[in-house]
Order: C-alpha cells, then structure tokens, then sequence
C-alpha cells in the first residue's frame, strides 16, 4: 500500500500537467488527473513491463482525458431563447454626449488656475472634504472653500456657453 501511495504521490504532478494541456479546462483536467490516477491504482497489476511505466501512465491519463472529454460533450444546453428586450445601459448617442462632456470639462479645467482646479477636481471629482483639500495642500480651509466657488462659477459659464454655441 505505501509503495502504490508513494508511486501516485511521485507521478500525480505529470498527470495534472498531462491533463490540464490536454484538456485545457482545469476543473476537467482535475477530474481526469483523479480518474487516472484511481486506474492506476485498479490496473497496476495489468503493467507487463513490456513499455516504460511512464508511458503506460501516459496512456492511461490519456484515455481519463478522453472520457471526460466526452462527459463533458454529452453534456446537453438548452438553446437560449431569443431576447428582444432594449439592451440597457449607454446607447451610443449618450456615449457621444458624455465623450462631448469630458472633452467640455478637460478644456474648462485648463483654462482655470491651477490652484483652483486642483480643488474642484479634489472636491467635486473626488469627495475631498474641504478640511482633506487644506490638509493636503497646505492652504487654509476658507482658501480651498473661495477656490472651489470660483472654480464652479467659471466651469458653469464655460460650460453654458459651450451648451450655447
């Protein structure tokens, strides 16, 4: 029993690796690794000797693969029934709507100051609490608070008039 412990042992990790190439899919692989591994145990005594023992593994790991191959396709799926429902989610025009946003919001950023425009993106962006924007910039809480209006009043003019033309 320990000599046919010790042999699985030795050649369970070839038999994985044979298995997961062949078979691609780990959790198949697992179960023809298992598979072969159980012959193993059961046929031992039908080794002749006549082929290397490695290559008589190698085939009997080989068949496993093939077993569970076909399992695997016999496996029946119902077809999908066909769905007609409106796909949810962006449609291409919102899509082309935000893009126009993005671009709106990226060319009103630059025009800002830069100080002004590191707090709103902190601010309105992020969710910085004002007392985090002064923490981590060093300028006090009624600056970060005086930044963040201005910033939002030019951005909402900029915007407007990017809405107008």
């Amino acid at each position: 029993m320990r000599a046919l412990e010790v042999l699985c042992e030795r050649h369970a990790p070839r038999v994985g690796r044979l298995a997961h190439h062949v078979l691609g899919d780990p959790e198949d692989a697992r179960d023809a690794a298992q598979e072969a591994l159980a012959k193993l145990c059961v046929k031992l005594g039908q080794f002749r000797g006549e082929a290397a023992f490695s290559t008589w593994l190698h085939r009997l790991t080989l068949n496993a693969c093939r077993d569970v191959a076909l399992r695997r396709s016999a496996r029946s799926h119902a077809p999908l029934e066909d769905d007609f429902r409106a796909a949810e989610g962006p449609t291409p025009d919102r899509e082309a709507e935000l893009s126009e946003l993005r671009a709106d919001l990226r060319d009103g950023l630059a025009t800002l100051p830069v100080a002004q425009a590191h707090v709103l993106v902190l601010k309105d962006a992020l969710g910085f609490s004002f007392e985090e924007i002064s923490a981590s910039s060093g300028m006090p809480v009624g600056t970060a608070k005086c930044y963040a209006h201005r910033a939002r009043t030019t951005m909402r003019d900029l915007l407007e008039e990017g809405a107008a033309a």
